[in-house]
């Protein structure tokens, strides 16, 4: 029996990893014959679970070390957990690349994940409505952090959410904000690793402002800065970068909410007597109502692979697939089609 087969029957959650290193010698390990050693093996993967390796505990063990359990609710969220965290800490993504956060309902999977979390982290701002019936059915045992904490909420208005606009992470300055809400609560949890996060996010916050002052540069290029997407998902980029938000084709924050035949009239309007250029789809939308009412107001929609990251980053090996990335794609595509 193979190492990794014997350490796979006791259930490890490790698989591949060794636990030690041998001389080389005639397949002995200090002195061991190799089914010693593979006895050996076997009684550390199968003995003492009093860290809670396997079994939910508070902390899972790796190479003698301890990984933080998160679960992240965003992809957003689910990014900067493991820029902040590194190897000291194991997140698990309650959705995907591309699933719209507004209209998701848990599985009995996220619940049970919850429940046994070290860390829980949302987005707020009502972004999940899903959440709170969700994590009263989880009863977690670990720390829930709301990364909107200190962020200035932007107001709903007409038909959006009442407590706010939630899509807080398309300012790179609020990104900051929620990568340091994050590192402090893994700091809490985990105390020992505390230089590590906060090494973590002191340097990806030097790249947060490395990107903030990119958009800003290429933004002011601009002479045409208005703005049409699909729902209403970019405010804090409008504000912060001073483009000119003309409407969307969903007029609320919330991605799923209906479109009236009235709102479709007057954004045609708009688009033609603001002499839009272009409207912005969304990766995670479906572009159909928007291209219709591109061809009606005649400009041009973006869509497809070049379509704009809003509620979600892409998948692997995407242009969205991490956030910094995706804001990157977001005003490449902007400042190209608007110029």
């Amino acid at each position: 029996m193979s190492r990794d087969h014997a350490r796979r029957s006791c259930g490890s959650p490790y698989g591949g990893r060794t636990v030690g290193r041998g001389d080389g010698r005639d397949g002995r390990w200090f002195g061991l014959t190799a089914p010693a050693v593979l006895a050996l093996l076997v009684l550390a993967a199968c003995g003492s679970s009093g860290d809670g390796v396997g079994t939910g505990g508070p902390a899972r063990a790796v190479a003698g070390r301890h990984r933080l359990s998160v679960v992240t609710t965003t992809t957003q969220l689910t990014d900067f957990a493991r820029v902040v965290g590194g190897a000291r800490v194991d997140v698990r993504p309650v959705l995907k690349a591309n699933v719209d956060p507004h209209d998701y309902e848990p599985t009995p999977a996220d619940v049970d994940a919850m429940a046994r979390a070290d860390v829980i982290v949302k987005n707020g701002v009502g972004l999940e409505r899903w959440f709170d019936d969700t994590i009263e059915s989880a009863d977690p045992r670990g720390s829930v952090v709301d990364a909107s904490r200190g962020v200035t909420i932007r107001n709903g208005s007409g038909s959006s959410k009442s407590d706010g606009d939630p899509h807080i992470w398309q300012d790179p300055q609020n990104a900051k904000i929620m990568v340091a809400n994050i590192a402090r609560a893994f700091e809490a949890a985990d105390p020992a690793d505390q230089a590590t996060f906060e090494r973590n996010r002191a340097a990806y916050a030097a790249r947060l402002d490395a990107l903030d002052a990119h958009i800003r540069s290429d933004v002011a290029t601009l002479a045409n800065k208005k703005l049409v997407t699909n729902h209403d998902a970019f405010g804090y980029y409008v504000a912060r970068y001073g483009l000119q938000f003309v409407g969307s084709v969903i007029p609320s924050f919330d991605s799923q909410a209906e479109l009236s035949p009235r709102d479709v009239t007057r954004l045609v309007a708009k688009i033609k007597a603001q002499h839009v250029k272009a409207i912005f789809s969304e990766s995670s939308l479906p572009p159909k109502t928007a291209e219709a009412i591109g061809r009606e107001a005649g400009v041009k929609v973006v869509a497809g692979e070049d379509a704009l990251y809003g509620d979600s980053l892409g998948p692997p090996g995407s242009d969205g697939d991490t956030y910094l990335k995706m804001e990157e794609h977001n005003t490449s595509e902007i400042v190209e089609n608007l110029r």
